[in-house]
Parts: structure tokens; sequence; C-alpha cells
């Protein structure tokens, strides 16, 4: 069972400061999950989009932060995130809404 830990709007809005500061140094990855695979085939998601969305979250958008379930990664700390986009599918039609799932996991 994972354990969720309690965070405060301050640890959340430092936490995301950080997180963004990398961002804009280009020091993230964005992990090859079969879910982001999937995504990037059935909607127009640029690298660049990526990036927007995750400069854009607020602390609004923080849903939990957990340990990590693995056992190999037992220390590390989840920052999970929730939002709404607007992505054009690859194969035509209309913009949808779609709720991404981030999990973030900054690394010292």
């Amino acid at each position: 069972m994972r354990e969720i830990l309690i965070r405060n709007e301050e640890e959340i809005r430092e936490y995301l400061e950080d997180v963004k500061q990398a961002i804009r140094k280009g020091k993230y990855n964005i992990a090859l999950r079969e879910k982001n695979e999937k995504l990037s085939i059935q909607y127009i998601f640029s690298e660049d989009m990526k990036k927007k969305i995750l400069l854009d979250l607020r602390i609004e958008d923080f849903c939990e932060a957990v340990q990590n379930e693995k056992p190999e990664y037992s220390h590390e700390i989840l920052y999970v995130f929730g939002k709404e986009v607007y992505l054009l599918p690859r194969f035509g039609g209309e913009k949808e809404k779609i709720s991404l799932y981030i999990k973030i996991n900054k690394l010292q």
C-alpha cells in the first residue's frame, strides 16, 4: 500500500518553483511509458506542448505526494498533479479535453 504524504501549500509552491526552474534549464525527462506513448500517437502532442503543460502547473493542480511503490526507488517522493488540456486528435476531428495524470519525481 502506497503511503500518502501530507504537503502544505508552501511546500508545493517551492517544489513547483524548483521543478519549473529545472524545466527551463532543460534538466527534465518525460518517461517513455506506454501510456505516454499512446497519448502521443493518438494526439498531436509535441515536446514543446509537454513542456508548456509542465510549466503551467499550479498549486491547484496538486493531488497528492506519495512514496514511490517500486522497492528500488522507495526513497523517492512522487508529486502527483491533475491537469485538463485540449489536444487535437492526430487523425482528424475537433480538439478534445483530456485529463492528464502527471507524476513528478524531482531528482537532486
